[in-house]
Order: C-alpha cells, then structure tokens, then sequence
C-alpha cells in the first residue's frame, strides 16, 4: 500500500510518501518539506493570521497533489502544536477542509507522545525491554514510558525548541544570563514530570526522537545522515553540556553554518539542546540512542493495524473535568501521582 502522510509542525509541513504494508518496515518513496514557520504566524490573540492561513492551505493543496500524482492511496494529514494551540484552530481546519479536500487532524500531545513511542518499540523491538522515549518537537517535548507497543505514561509539556526560543532567548546570541535562566526554569518545570516517568520503573534503554535531537547527536560526533538509519547514534550528556556552551556563544547565522543544522532549525537549537539537557538531566540520563523512526513512523504503523483488526487508528485521548489531559491506562491527571 503507498501512503502519504502529511505532517503539518509548528516550523515546517513535510509529506513523506511510503510503500508500507502490516509486518514490514515501511519504504519511504519521496519526501517533500516546505517551511512555514508556522508557530510563528501568529497574532498577539494567538490567532493564526490571514497571511498564515493562506500560505498553509496553499501549501497543503501543493503537497496534496504530490501525493495523488505519487499514486498514493490514502492521504493521512495531521498537525500538531501549531494548530492545536491556535485560538481559530476550528476556523483554519474548516478552511482547509473546504478549500483542499484535505482533513488535517489536529493530534493531542498525549497522542503524538503514544504514537511516536510505538514506532520506538517496533524500531527495538521486544528485547529492549522497558523503554523511556524523549522527543523534542516546536511546540512540545513529549515523554513516554513502558515495556510494550502502548506506553504507560505518555505526557506532552509546552516545552519545544521553537517556542521557548520565542519566550526565552530573543536575543541572537541569547546571552550567558538568559541562558542560565532557562536551564534553572527548565529543571523545575520538569520535576514532576520526571517523577511520573521514573515511577513506571528503571529503563532498559533511554531513546530519543526527532530532527532536534539527531542534530544534537550530529553536533556532538555521531554519523552523518548519509551514512544510513542502521548506523547507531548516541548523544551524551557530557557532550551535550560542552556543545550548549559552544553554540550559545554563536549567532544564528554562524550554527546555520555547522553540520547536522539547518537554516530553519538554527534559531531554535540553543532551546532545543537545553531543553534535552535538562530532560536527561532530570531522568538521570547519561546518554540517549537516536532512533531514526518519530511520529510519522508511527501513524504509519498504526494505520496498518488497524487496516487489518479494524480498530480505531487512535483511541481518543481522555479529559477530565478540569479539560486536563490524562492517561487512559492509569485513568489520572499527567500532573498527579498515582
């Protein structure tokens, strides 16, 4: 079966066409990116703007007839924090939907934490035993934790490299002192949550995800992308510590010349290695093994299931009273203990 997904995050729309069928690696055929800089196409509402709207809808037309001249069979378009903080998020999906035939789904954090944990474990395999996943997107970091293909603590925090970037390190270079002020910021921020990662039990492997964290992995020594997704790549902490103080002295323009950063993701890489810093930090981490397959990964294996035993592609996340996000298998809050 060829699929396209269509990722729409908060820097760049990405679709990925794939040749995948139930009990095989999916095959990519072609990727397409654009950068939207979509997070940051908002008004001081938190809106996304005219100008947003129009440049997404017409960019997801564009990819959309990629991926029918691609000879796809079934388009699976989704977006994340973007979209889903926005406050016409409604409106912008209507649009959308009237304008390109698309239906973008908005993923809730918890369900971007599940699905990239699955194409963790189906990476891994069984072996790996009892799995903790990082991944550092835009919008959010999402952790997650568990020894089978559902996590058992799956939690999504509004820490991502892009919005932390915009919050925290307007300057270019950030500067020593603002620096210094995220990580004491990020440490608490992270407390809790670190507690409700470590109560599920001690990992056999610690893994991370996504663009963020296979740069930091290149920054520090691993191997290109060239060199194929079979290759392992590490990051560690302590080469984590000595790259935070080297890229943080250095413009946006000067990262964007280093190897394994690209122009869209130089801006956010400070935040980004920060933010990993103090994840692992926090887990007791000293190294974390990138694993090449994320989120689209993992809606691709999810589709496939459910193709073949006809369930739901993604159970609903459950919200409580209070609209706060909880974990379906130990029916709490993502704040509370057990």
């Amino acid at each position: 079966m060829r699929l396209g997904v269509l990722d729409v995050g908060s820097n760049t729309v990405h679709l990925l066409v794939v040749d995948a069928h139930r009990g095989g690696h999916p095959t990519p055929m072609s990727s397409t990116k654009a950068t939207l800089r979509l997070a940051e196409a908002t008004d001081s509402a938190g809106k996304i703007t005219k100008r947003g709207a129009e440049k997404l809808i017409s960019t997801i037309d564009e990819f959309a007839k990629i991926a029918d001249s691609s000879g796809c069979a079934e388009l699976m378009a989704f977006a994340t924090s973007a979209v889903r903080d926005a406050g016409n998020s409604e409106d912008v999906l209507s649009r959308v939907r009237k304008e390109t035939g698309v239906e973008l789904r908005v993923l809730t954090g918890v369900d971007e934490s599940r699905l990239t944990f699955l194409a963790v474990r189906r990476w891994y395999g069984w072996s790996a035993g009892r799995i903790i996943n990082l991944d550092i997107g835009g919008g959010s970091l999402e952790m997650s934790s568990g020894v089978d293909e559902e996590p058992e603590v799956a939690l999504s925090l509004p820490l991502g490299a892009g919005r932390l970037t915009r919050e925290w390190l307007p300057d270019d270079p950030p500067g020593r002192r603002r620096v210094a002020m995220l990580r004491d910021w990020l440490d608490a921020e992270l407390s809790e949550a670190s507690v409700n990662i470590l109560e599920a039990g001690n990992p056999d492997l610690t893994v991370a995800t996504s663009k963020t964290f296979r740069s930091l992995a290149r920054l520090t020594g691993a191997a290109p992308s060239g060199a194929g997704p079979r290759v392992k790549r590490t990051l560690t902490a302590n080469g984590l510590r000595q790259l935070i103080s080297f890229i943080s002295r250095m413009t946006t323009a000067d990262r964007a010349e280093l190897e394994g950063v690209s122009a869209e993701r130089a801006p956010q890489i400070v935040a980004g290695a920060l933010v990993a810093e103090a994840s692992m930090r926090a887990l007791s981490i000293e190294s974390v093994d990138i694993c090449p397959w994320a989120l689209r990964e993992g809606l691709i294996l999810r589709k496939l299931d459910s193709e073949a035993d006809g369930s739901a592609l993604m159970e609903p996340s459950v919200r409580n009273a209070g609209g706060q996000v909880v974990d379906r298998n130990q029916n709490r809050s993502r704040g509370d203990k057990p």
